[in-house]
């Protein structure tokens, strides 16, 4: 019965899809990042340089609020950059898609959904206990 022999990893035709796939998310993530990173930074200057001193005042503590904000995601933004370009890597060994818990092969579902996923559901389930 070789149909119920398990599949230890995935076709190079399936590891393309999810190249493809993590391209375009990678793509779109240093798109983002480069905004988030305008952001903190202040490089639009779209400031209240010209309006109210009072007003002023409100405004540079949200400013603050809104630039430490915009820094974490940056730094959230940044490592999500790194997970994905780590998919990558597996990819090029033919070990993405492998649970690193269960040696298991993560659905294809839940690659779609978090392309940089190293754990299985059953995997990722019995971590949170």
């Amino acid at each position: 019965m070789a149909d119920a022999v398990e599949k230890t990893r995935y076709s190079d035709t399936e590891l393309d899809e999810f190249r493809q796939l993590i391209l375009s998310k990678l793509k779109e993530a240093h798109i983002d990042l480069q905004l988030l990173i305008e952001a903190y930074t202040n490089n639009n200057e779209n400031d209240t340089n010209d309006t109210s001193p009072s007003f002023k005042v409100l405004e540079e503590g949200y400013s603050v609020n809104s630039k430490e904000e915009n820094a974490q995601l940056a730094s959230r933004q940044h490592k999500f950059i790194t997970n994905l370009e780590n998919a990558l890597i597996r990819i090029e060994n033919k070990t993405y898609g492998v649970c690193r818990e269960t040696g298991k092969l993560i659905s294809k579902e839940r690659l779609r959904l978090v392309p940089h996923a190293t754990l299985s559901m059953e995997a990722k389930l019995k971590q949170g206990k």
